[in-house]
C-alpha cells in the first residue's frame, strides 16, 4: 500500500506540467493565479517538493478539475450520479454531472406551459446542446422560431437571446449540455450520408 501511495505522489509532478502545458499556462501565470511561488511550483513539477493539501487545491481550482485527477486517487465510492432536482420557472433540471466548470449535462423535464411565451428570451455566457427526448420543444433564438421534436438537437451561442419552452399538449424532456464562455461542444457522430460540411 505504501509503494502504491509514493507512486501516485510521484506521478503528480509529472500531471501537473502535463495538465499545464495543455493549458498553455506559464509557470509565472499559474503563480499569480494560484497565489504559488514559481520556485514552488517548478518544484512540484519536477517532483523535488512533495505535494501537499494546501498547495493542491488551489491548482485544482486553477486546472478546474477534480482534485483526486491530479493525484490519480483510486476510485471509490460510489460512482452513480444522485441529482437533486432543481426547478427554475417549473422546469426541472436534473443534474448529471458531479465535476463543477467545464461541460455540464442535465436532463430537463419541461410541463406544458401556455404562459412560458411570456417570458423575454435570455442571454449569458457559453454555448448549450440541447437534445429532445420526448415531447415537442419549442426554441426562440434571435430572431427564429424553432420546433424541436424528439431525437433533434440544436446547439447555438448562449450570446444571442433564447428562450426554450414547451408549447404542450404533453410533458417534454431533453438532454442538454452547457459549455462554459468560448467553449463549443462537438458531436462526434454524423448521420449516415452526410459530409463534415453538412
Amino acid at each position: 500500500m505504501a509503494n502504491e501511495d509514493t507512486a501516485a505522489l510521484a506521478a503528480v509532478g509529472p500531471r501537473l506540467r502535463a495538465l499545464r502545458h495543455q493549458r498553455g499556462t506559464t509557470l509565472t501565470q499559474l503563480a499569480d493565479l494560484t497565489g504559488i511561488s514559481v520556485s514552488t511550483l517548478s518544484r512540484l513539477e519536477s517532483g523535488s517538493r512533495r505535494p501537499t493539501l494546501e498547495l493542491l487545491l488551489p491548482l485544482a481550482r486553477a486546472y478546474q478539475v477534480a482534485l483526486d485527477e491530479l493525484v490519480d486517487a483510486p476510485t471509490t465510492g460510489d460512482p452513480r450520479v444522485r441529482p437533486k432536482p432543481i426547478v427554475i420557472h417549473g422546469i426541472t433540471f436534473l443534474p448529471l454531472t458531479r465535476r463543477p466548470g467545464g461541460l455540464r449535462a442535465f436532463k430537463q423535464i419541461f410541463p406544458p406551459d401556455p404562459t412560458a411565451g411570456e417570458r423575454t428570451p435570455q442571454t449569458h455566457e457559453g454555448y448549450e446542446w440541447l437534445y429532445v427526448l420526448s415531447g415537442r420543444l419549442r426554441l426562440l433564438l434571435g430572431d427564429r422560431d424553432l420546433t424541436l421534436s424528439p431525437g433533434e438537437v440544436a446547439e447555438f451561442d448562449t450570446r444571442i437571446p433564447h428562450l426554450v419552452l414547451n408549447p404542450g399538449p404533453g410533458v417534454a424532456e431533453a438532454l442538454s449540455l452547457f459549455g462554459p464562455q468560448g467553449e463549443r461542444l462537438h458531436v462526434r457522430a454524423r448521420p449516415a450520408g452526410s459530409t463534415p460540411d453538412q
